[in-house]
């Protein structure tokens, strides 16, 4: 598929100044980031067009040659023919620089911040734990009806000893020795600075006095914890639950991460899924067909009765409606499609056989109307051939 114009992808016109890219992308950022989407695809493909595109366009250099060659500007190939070559940077690391903080993917802290309003993170104070994964197969009846779970993930949490803190009961921080606080330290070599992050206090300004004999320091300590889940009905295989705060523990006191549990639905011996009806096939013998009869057939929640009306051909469908699955929001039921099969009797006995061809010669060609048709209208294309 060819890629979009990077100007039409911001939605500004091809002199925008930097101040207008910077404020479309923000705008297309925001709106297409994948947190904000957890469950779209299409949002996290155009969040990432969107950043390709504004660091192509705020680069002076980059877009000049963009304006000149257009994409081939960026394919290795076209190098000597004048494009810059080289490929584009990890669409989250452009969010950060835009919007600051830390912006990694799964769970950025800077997406927290702003929709929930928060400050942004001190990289050199608390930082909020990891988000985790876990993948969870379940029951169709489970998934259709709800249920609750039990889990057992091991992962990093709080240290019992010093609460997640990191030091030793009754010690406190203190400014860092080395760089007094400053959290990087400068060194002189002939007419050149360098600047780097203090070895000592790792860039935070502080140490710990007396650091927790525990944890080492890290306030976290790894654990296996049961986490309870609640599992709405009408889930499918590909819902993602989030447990809010069951992630990892923050390091030095941070805020913990998330827990995203990805549901796996088992299938089912009888019926069928597609979206939220159901479907289920209903063999019935050749006389309940030919003359007709009341079926008592499965539902989610029980039996539920059809009527089987004289001569029901194989493949008829029978809709039971609010018989389906319930909408994952609670607004109303599919239905239950309930298709029947004719079964043809095997291995019969010569009474049975006898009996057969009793019934066949007694029937006309009233009895099988199709087979009739079938064969009148065979009857008449033989005809038109021969002549």
């Amino acid at each position: 598929m060819a890629k979009r114009d990077f100007y039409e992808v911001l939605g500004v016109r091809k002199d925008a100044s930097p101040e207008e890219l910077k404020k479309a992308y923000r705008k297309k950022a925001v709106k297409h980031h994948p947190d904000k989407n957890p469950d779209d695809k299409g949002a996290e493909e155009k969040f990432k067009e969107a950043s390709e595109a504004y660091e192509a366009l705020n680069d002076p250099q980059k877009r000049a040659a963009y304006d000149q060659y257009g994409h081939a500007a960026f394919d290795s190939r076209s190098r000597g023919a004048g494009g810059s070559g080289g490929g584009f940077h990890d669409p989250f690391d452009i969010f950060k620089e835009v919007f600051g903080g830390n912006s990694g993917g799964g769970g950025s802290s800077v997406f927290g911040d702003l929709f929930g309003g928060g400050d942004r993170q001190d990289p050199n104070g608390p930082q909020r734990g990891s988000d985790l994964r876990y993948d969870l197969k379940i029951g169709f009846m489970e998934a259709a009806l709800g249920c609750e779970k039990q889990i057992s993930i091991p992962k990093m949490d709080a240290c019992d000893n010093c609460n997640g803190s990191g030091a030793e009961k009754g010690s406190t921080k203190k400014t860092c020795p080395t760089c007094r606080g400053a959290g990087r330290i400068v060194s002189s070599r002939g007419i050149f600075s360098i600047q780097q992050t203090c070895p000592q206090c790792e860039g935070r300004g502080e140490i710990l006095e007396n650091p927790c004999r525990d944890c080492s320091g890290s306030g976290r300590r790894e654990k296996v914890s049961k986490i309870k889940l609640k599992i709405p009905a009408g889930v499918d295989t590909g819902t993602r639950l989030r447990s809010t705060g069951n992630g990892e523990a923050g390091l030095m006191g941070g805020p913990t991460g998330d827990l995203y549990v990805v549901l796996h639905v088992k299938s089912h011996p009888i019926f069928e899924r597609d979206e939220n009806d159901l479907l289920c096939e209903i063999p019935i013998t050749f006389p309940q067909a030919t003359l007709g009869t009341d079926l008592q057939i499965p539902t989610l929640t029980g039996q539920a009765q059809i009527r089987i009306p004289p001569g029901t051909q194989t493949g008829t469908i029978f809709r039971l409606k609010r018989k389906g699955i319930v909408h994952v929001n609670g607004r109303g039921y599919g239905d239950l499609h309930a298709r029947v099969t004719v079964e043809i009797p095997t291995k019969l006995n010569s009474t049975q056989k006898q009996k057969l061809k009793e019934f066949e010669d007694l029937c006309d060609s009233n009895v099988n109307p199709s087979i009739r048709n079938f064969f009148d209208k065979a009857k008449s294309f033989f005809h038109k051939s021969d002549h």
